[in-house]
């Protein structure tokens, strides 16, 4: 057994008991579906694990007889009838800002860490930059720091490919490209985050994985002032409302379906030539938002049409398609799930959970220029 070293950083004390010797049953290759068995019985920290992505992933770490899926989030974008309920869930409510959170789930020796917990995303950065950077930022750096401490055997970092890639990088999106050329807060402390496990990983050899998501969509999200694009349209079509498209409706992205995501996570914590290296996950499909509007508002039998509204300014990107040879080529990533069914699923998601959805959605009057022109009563 080894011991978790001392810490002392930002005026605490914190000794974690014991973690268990790493296994070397990671492979770099061969069979592709070893992963799947890999997770059953290990213990691993999801933050952000109540959120769309984080609950999906939790609920597949549980069907693969995870031992313990501890979940820490601090409920600032999720709810709590979204969190699952499974004899191998442990939800710890905390923030990856808190020491005493951190101390608590990090307590429980996870082997693996999948960090999703994030302020999310551009116009909430722009509306509360200080916020964005603290938790992006400050609380990334937390659970790297707390990751290396008790030597955790895998750190895998939801980055943004739709954030760090800027508005002027050659199509389809490839890892190699980088920008400086940022229009949000948020896209910033998804570089930030970046950089950080880069340091993390030259520096202290934690083994770290950075996956680029792009457009997630799918069961789990619920609609707000601050969320995509996709639960917001569902929602308003099934209000009855014209779906408000924000500049141009030729205006491309890359939608990929939670499920797609989870995949490409669960491959990202397994596979050891991942480590160290960053890659897309996404769709490997265009889809223009005037013909996602038409869809939606075709499968929900929406009558009331679309309707233009302004651009908002730090929407710089017209078209987004990623690559993912890379992904595939180290992970045997592939998107599978046809973008038409992702959304019937999805509103049949939304059909289902509709009383919660509609106590939960969060549209204040005025407070978000991304719906202010939008009236949702």
């Amino acid at each position: 057994m080894k011991k978790c070293a001392s810490y002392t950083g930002y005026g605490t004390s914190y000794c974690k008991l014991t973690l268990i010797l790493k296994t070397d049953t990671k492979k770099k290759g061969g069979n592709m579906s070893e992963y799947l068995d890999f997770y059953k019985g290990k213990t691993i920290l999801v933050t952000g694990g109540a959120g769309a992505i984080g609950s999906n992933l939790c609920k597949r770490l549980s069907d693969l007889d995870a031992g313990l899926i501890i979940i820490l989030d601090n409920m600032s974008a999720s709810y709590e009838w979204n969190i699952p309920s499974r004899h191998n869930i442990l939800f710890v409510k905390g923030s990856v800002t808190d020491d005493i959170s951190l101390k608590r789930v990090f307590n429980e020796e996870p082997s693996h860490v999948f960090h999703l917990a994030a302020f999310f995303a551009n116009q909430n950065s722009i509306d509360y930059p200080e916020k964005d950077l603290h938790v992006n930022g400050f609380g990334t750096l937390k659970v790297l720091e707390y990751s290396k401490l008790c030597k955790v055997e895998r750190f895998i970092y939801a980055s943004s490919g739709c954030s760090i890639y800027g508005s002027a990088a050659p199509l389809p999106l490839k890892e190699e490209f980088m920008s400086m050329d940022l229009s949000s807060p948020y896209q910033i402390t998804k570089m930030l985050g970046e950089l950080y496990c880069n340091f993390f990983y030259h520096h202290y050899d934690l083994p770290v994985v950075k996956t680029r998501f792009f457009n997630s969509y799918g069961p789990g999200e619920v609609p707000g002032q601050y969320r995509n694009v996709i639960p917001n349209f569902i929602y308003w079509a099934m209000k009855g409302l014209p779906l408000p498209i924000t500049g141009d409706a030729e205006a491309t992205r890359d939608f990929t379906y939670v499920e797609d995501l989870v995949d490409g996570l669960l491959r990202a914590g397994y596979f050891e030539n991942a480590i160290g290296k960053e890659m897309n996950l996404a769709s490997e499909h265009e889809t223009k938002i005037g013909d996602l509007a038409n869809m939606i508002n075709e499968l929900v039998g929406n009558k009331a049409g679309i309707r233009m509204v302004s651009k908002r300014k730090w929407d710089t990107k017209s078209r987004l398609l990623a690559s993912v040879d890379r992904a595939r080529e180290l992970l045997g990533y592939e998107p599978k799930t046809p973008f038409e069914q992702g959304l019937r699923n999805t509103i049949q998601w939304f059909k289902d959970n509709w009383e919660n959805i509609e106590k939960s959605a969060d549209f204040p009057p005025g407070s978000s220029s991304a719906v202010r022109e939008q009236v949702t009563e």
